[in-house]
């Protein structure tokens, strides 16, 4: 009886499971869609054919938003639909946080005397105003060549021949359904306007296969560093193609640093350059893909300096056992979208900058491009150069 019984709850709980996670879907988009829908039209108190116009709008929208996810990030991956269910996103995500700012200012308008429905317009015209004003902003921000960061850090055990060494970090270029490929050609001659010792990227090249992103990337193959190009990979390489997009960076002129070190040197002194995969490539079933701090290392003169590449700032707390001097990460994308960095702090130790953990730093890249939603708001991108200091 028992082992009936087992027998029937197994497929009870099979079924549960996409039903609750389509409940979870679907009260999420009730909420990011309602409720700029409920503040620009409904509780405006609008004429009937304006909240009628405004609620179709929504309907539509909302409809269309998980298709076109759907086809643009699902099996079929057609750039079109990817594009537009991206920029959707982003613009519902900037009406909704709006609407919601809008709301809480109901309150001092009603404390200075303002009465309904002008209160609410005000609201609701507010909310929308500024929403288009970020919108243009945030997308022209998003689709401009990075400016340029520079930032000063003191390695301690650095030696006087590589005092000034200068480390451009590329990150997060996420190469995608917009076709950027003149955007990364002319990113990539920023780059080598800095005169670099050694460039890095931290991974994320692409959303999508090498065969897609090839003409979007293939600037890569011009970076000009006097020491080294090195590279690891991201999650999102291992939501794609990570073992081709290794193998295209090696093609590209580039060291893939797979869990593996080099040695640069200058003037006599000597610096170990070394990376990990992505904290999500043991999970991710690309066999031999996983962050392997100690294979990294393996063989290193224990007494020179360590530059690590690691994707994921979260990653810094094996880094700090292994020893390393300085690491650089990316993954946060500065939150890219205010305030969604708060969310992203909840999963990752830092958002941008440099930051010290015991004798580590960390510095962390607000990321080169963009992913998702063309829109960056209060979070720059950058193309970091980071110039090395003895102690």
């Amino acid at each position: 009886m028992a082992a009936g019984d087992a027998v029937q709850v197994r497929p009870a709980r099979g079924l549960l499971r996409p039903l609750v996670s389509g409940a979870t879907l679907v009260a999420v988009l009730a909420l990011l869609f309602g409720l700029p829908w409920w503040t620009l039209t409904v509780a405006a108190r609008w004429p009937t054919p304006v909240v009628a116009a405004g609620t179709a709008v929504f309907v539509v929208a909302v409809v269309a938003f998980p298709v076109l996810m759907y086809l643009g990030h699902g099996r079929r991956r057609l750039d079109p639909a990817a594009r537009a269910g991206d920029t959707l996103l982003g613009l519902v995500w900037i009406l909704f946080v709006w609407a919601l700012l809008g709301n809480v200012a109901r309150l001092p308008l009603a404390v200075a005397g303002v009465a309904d429905p002008v209160r609410s317009r005000a609201v609701a015209v507010g909310a929308a105003v500024v929403s288009v004003v970020l919108a243009v902003w945030g997308y022209a921000e998003a689709m401009r060549v990075p400016r340029v960061r520079r930032v000063d850090v003191t390695v301690d055990r650095l030696g006087a021949g590589l005092d000034g060494v200068r480390v451009v970090l590329l990150t997060d270029t996420h190469y995608g359904p917009i076709d950027r490929a003149r955007w990364s050609a002319r990113t990539i001659e920023v780059v080598n306007g800095l005169a670099p010792d050694i460039v890095c990227h931290t991974g994320d090249i692409a959303d999508g296969t090498v065969d897609q992103r090839r003409a979007q990337a293939a600037p890569l193959g011009t970076v000009q560093a006097r020491l080294a190009r090195v590279y690891v990979t991201g999650n999102h390489e291992y939501y794609g193609q990570a073992q081709g997009w290794v193998d295209h960076m090696r093609a590209l002129g580039w060291e893939p640093l797979h869990n593996r070190h080099l040695v640069v040197e200058r003037g006599g002194a000597r610096l170990v350059v070394a990376g990990v995969d992505d904290v999500t490539a043991a999970s991710s079933g690309v066999a031999g893909h996983r962050a392997d701090h100690a294979a990294a290392l393996a063989g290193a003169d224990p007494g020179l300096p360590v530059l690590l590449l690691a994707h994921q700032p979260k990653q810094i707390g094996d880094a700090v056992a292994a020893g390393v001097d300085l690491q650089l990460s990316g993954h946060t994308h500065g939150g890219q979208m205010w305030p969604f960095h708060y969310l992203v702090r909840l999963d990752q130790p830092v958002v941008q900058g440099l930051s010290r953990h015991g004798r580590t730093q960390l510095y962390t890249s607000r990321g080169t491009g963009f992913w998702g939603p063309p829109f960056r708001i209060f979070a720059p991108s950058e193309i970091t150069l980071l110039t090395l200091r003895t102690g």
